[in-house]
């Protein structure tokens, strides 16, 4: 039902997509549905919180210098024999298992790594070892000192690392990692979904992370590497099967540059150090450099997305929070206000990574603290409706939209067992999960779009996904592109966040993705 302000109240029908629905004038109330597909979902952890490896610290290492030493480790426990046995091409997603302490609970990390076996050590040395010494200016040392501890069969391996950082308590934690392949069975695409076209962002560009298509052109930003800082890389679109990269954008001292969105003739690029960035995109090729919306402070704005007139910034530290602006004028954006969350206490890590919208309600993953679903009509005075929140929480991204007079949501997380949600959010105050789509735990989803009843998804080392949720308690998948090469290129950034990652479908007939390595890919839309 749709309440209006002049009080009439009429049915309101938006089916698989945001459609109709995209007005912001009014307020939509709806009756609880059950979508489940037959017994309610339970909701998994995503992990188990234990820990993974049968290898220790022993009681006695107390400093830096204790942690360099293989006795600080007790591997009785282990099976160093079958560490040979691993196969160290490529890389392994790792999750790192840290135990609860006093004031923490427990968590998992997700990180990439190489592995280096040696298949006859000299003298009965650990065959799997990695020791990492950093001195700080004043003088203190940081061990970072990783063993193997036990494999099962080529490609899965467990261990331990020890962190020993100045006079700080010495901090054991075990690890799981899994070489990272093609899923079993698959080919390098299915479904029809074909590559029509390939670009890379050039030399010196760092990593690309995001795109964004308008006035005929791809806008791909990128983030620093251990090499390059990043930047903005703009590519003509007229001939989709050989994008044309006409211009590279770096300005100097501001290298991570992760998301993008453009309103009009601005663009606007989320900065870790500027906040905001606006260019002027009158000349589509040429973008020019506008000014900054961090007011001269250091703000790191990890994403941008405009919905109507209003462009929203999410910051991951600092008391910025969500941040939402008036871009009817689009180069000069006006703060409206905004939200911080204040659901979680001091010792969780949490923050708006990304967000969207519907009508006047902003859906915010959050990360630890889950989905949040608000009440933005008014942005001065954000109202909390309620909340998402799973085992291990690590809510990344979504997208929402009516099915059949229902709200639902697609949530992503990222992380070790991280997976999509289909969440009735009818009842905003009690979100239920009727739905899941999982691959393999140790690669999880980046971005997202949802056109109609297709979900399209960039999932890291899985490539491009596509799924018919037309019936959305029972996404099945319908394609798929492996963009993830395990055999080259040069896959030196040891993260397990590579692979495919920014995606937009414009309505253009074509699907657009950026790969951490490849860069711009282009697909004709299913």
């Amino acid at each position: 039902m749709v309440k209006w302000t002049c009080g009439v109240v009429a049915t309101l029908m938006c089916v698989g997509s945001l459609g109709a629905c995209n007005s912001r004038d009014y307020e939509v109330v709806e009756v609880p549905v059950d979508l489940s597909p037959g017994a309610p979902i339970q909701d998994a952890a995503d992990w188990v919180p234990e820990p993974v490896a049968a290898c220790s610290l022993r009681p006695t290492v107390l400093t830096p210098e204790d942690c360099r030493s293989l006795d600080a480790f007790d591997l009785s426990g282990c099976d160093i024999q079958s560490l040979r046995g691993l196969d160290t091409s490529g890389i392994f997603n790792m999750r790192l298992h840290m135990a609860a302490t006093a004031t923490l609970p427990a968590s998992a990390e997700m990180w990439g790594k190489s592995l280096y076996v040696e298949p006859n050590p000299p003298n009965g040395e650990h065959p799997m070892r990695d020791l990492i010494e950093l001195r700080y200016p004043d003088g203190r040392l940081n061990v970072i000192h990783d063993v193997g501890c036990s494999a099962r069969g080529t490609d899965q391996v467990t261990g331990c690392r020890v962190m020993c950082m100045g006079n700080d308590a010495p901090r054991v934690m075990t690890y799981e990692g899994v070489r990272v392949r093609r899923r079993q069975g698959e080919e390098e695409s299915s479904g029809g979904l074909k590559l029509l076209g390939e670009a890379s962002i050039g030399p010196g560009m760092g990593m690309p992370v995001d795109i964004y298509v308008a006035k005929g052109h791809a806008y791909v930003v990128s983030i620093d590497d251990a090499q390059d800082a990043g930047g903005l890389s703009v590519f003509d679109l007229k001939d989709r099967a050989a994008p044309r990269l006409v211009k590279s954008v770096q300005l100097e001292g501001d290298g991570y540059w992760n998301g993008v969105w453009a309103k009009d003739n601005a663009l606007y690029v989320a900065s870790s150090d500027r906040g905001v960035l606006v260019f002027d995109i009158t000349d589509a090729a040429n973008p020019t450099f506008v000014r900054d919306l961090s007011g001269g402070s250091r703000i790191n704005i990890h994403t941008v997305f405009v919905a109507g007139s209003r462009l929203h910034a999410m910051a991951t530290r600092g008391s910025v929070g969500t941040a939402i602006y008036d871009v009817t004028n689009a180069r000069e954006p006006v703060r409206l206000g905004g939200h911080v969350n204040d659901s979680l206490g001091p010792s969780a890590v949490s923050y708006p990574h990304d967000a969207t919208s519907l009508n006047h309600l902003l859906f915010v993953s959050h990360w630890n603290a889950g989905l949040l679903i608000l009440d933005a009509k008014d942005p001065a005075n954000v109202k909390r409706l309620g909340a998402y929140t799973p085992p291990h929480a690590s809510s990344h991204t979504s997208r929402v939209a009516y099915f059949n007079n229902n709200l639902i949501a697609f949530e992503g997380g990222e992380g070790w067992g991280a997976h999509l949600r289909v969440l009735n959010l009818n009842d905003p105050a009690n979100p239920t999960l009727i739905g899941e789509y999982k691959l393999s735990p140790e690669v999880s989803i980046h971005n997202m779009e949802l056109v109609g009843g297709r979900l399209y998804l960039t999932h890291y080392q899985h490539g491009v996904r596509v799924l018919d949720v037309s019936r959305p308690a029972r996404p099945r998948e319908m394609a798929y592109f492996n963009t993830w090469r395990d055999t080259g290129p040069d896959y030196s950034s040891l993260s397990a966040y590579i692979g495919a990652i920014g995606i937009r479908v414009p309505g253009d007939g074509y699907v657009y993705v950026v790969d951490t390595e490849r860069g711009l890919l282009i697909f004709p839309e299913l």
